[in-house]
């Protein structure tokens, strides 16, 4: 399956996207957020520095709750700003 190209809006949320991620772990290791969300520290790794811009679903939901953020919260901050908001771009992947 081959996969469609990132655009960057898409590069840019998910650089907001980890950029939260690393505001909300604060002074927790990335070993301890990650075991406590069933992830490997790899794969939070990659959301955090943009790698793994488009993360699925689960995951952002066990991150989420692993790092008391709300998934309303989520989207507020990777949705795009106020003067991208009529391009036609959808929060998901």
């Amino acid at each position: 399956m081959v996969r469609t190209p990132l655009t960057p809006w898409e590069r840019q949320r998910g650089e907001r996207f980890g950029a939260l991620l690393r505001r909300a772990r604060g002074d927790r290791s990335m070993v301890e957020v990650a075991a406590a969300a069933g992830v490997s520290a790899e794969t939070l790794r990659k959301i955090e520095t943009g790698r793994a811009p488009t993360p699925a679903f689960f995951t952002v939901a066990a991150l989420a709750a692993a790092l008391d953020v709300s998934l309303d919260e989520l989207a507020a901050t990777c949705a795009p700003e106020a003067d991208d908001a009529d391009d036609g771009q959808a929060l998901s992947a």
